[in-house]
């Protein structure tokens, strides 16, 4: 039987790994939070958990109740979503390789001995170190390298630009509270317009573009929280499309795999 690659975490990053995975035929397996805050939701696996389904581009993802649900959902040909933030699920998927994509950015809490292969993605993973190998995920020439020593580029705290926008693209939340949404995504919004709100206070959109991403309302926010993305190219088509960014790291995870013979012999 084909062992699997358990990914934490199921954003819109991760979902780019998770596609580009079980479109070459791996089984994935995504554990999640019990309340995930993935922005891009329409491209986000983690959507799962709340809706209990959900399709990324042609790819459906179930959410399971238990690691032998998720091994029967393997075998229908979706991927299985589990809330199980801290791997508990482990001892009996026995995955052969875990993928950290949840982007903490922070020392992991699962180290090297966790899986025959352990992939982190971005910040704070150390290869050699806490993990076998990183996929760098800072765009520029070397994104979705694999790193095999050391640490990949230092986060600068900036979302990717698009045309000339940048921090002005990624909607935050005012003040802690409860949020309230005004708009889709997808919507075309104008600029000056009210996306959402935050206990009264307003977020305002600061150029004109299609809503990119947005948490569901009604979750409580932290200040400072990103709650959304404004896409200044203003094609509402690009929503529903996995980014290019998140391919190619995906195309790093792959290629980390496909670099140790002992393990892609396990994984078909």
């Amino acid at each position: 039987m084909a062992r699997i690659v358990l990914l934490r975490g199921g954003g819109d990053l991760a979902s780019g790994v998770a596609l580009r995975l079980f479109r070459a035929g791996i089984k994935v397996v995504i554990t999640e939070l019990a309340k995930p805050l993935a922005v891009r939701r329409t491209v986000s696996f983690s959507q799962a958990v709340y809706d209990g389904e959900v399709q990324v581009e042609e790819v459906v993802a179930r959410l399971v109740k238990d690691p032998l649900d998720a091994l029967a959902q393997l075998a229908a040909r979706t991927i299985p979503v589990l809330i199980d933030p801290a791997v508990n699920a482990r001892a009996e998927l026995e995955p052969l390789v875990i993928v950290d994509g949840r982007l903490t950015k922070q020392t992991p809490d699962l180290g090297r001995d966790s899986a025959e292969l352990v992939v982190g993605l971005g910040p704070g993973y150390v290869a050699g170190d806490n993990c076998h190998a990183v996929i760098e995920t800072r765009r520029g020439p070397t994104l979705g390298r694999v790193i095999w020593h050391g640490s990949p580029d230092p986060d600068t705290g900036l979302p990717d630009p698009v045309f000339h926008y940048q921090v002005e693209r990624v909607l935050r939340a005012p003040k802690d509270g409860i949020l309230s949404t005004f708009a889709e995504i997808g919507d075309h919004i104008q600029a000056g317009q009210v996306i959402a709100e935050v206990a009264g206070e307003p977020v305002r959109a600061l150029f004109p573009g299609t809503l990119r991403g947005l948490l569901l309302p009604g979750m409580e926010v932290k200040k400072s929280l990103k709650i959304g993305d404004l896409d200044p190219r203003d094609d509402p088509r690009l929503v529903r499309f996995v980014s290019d960014k998140s391919l190619a790291v995906g195309g790093g995870v792959m290629e980390a795999i496909l670099a140790r013979p002992e393990i892609r012999a396990l994984l078909w």
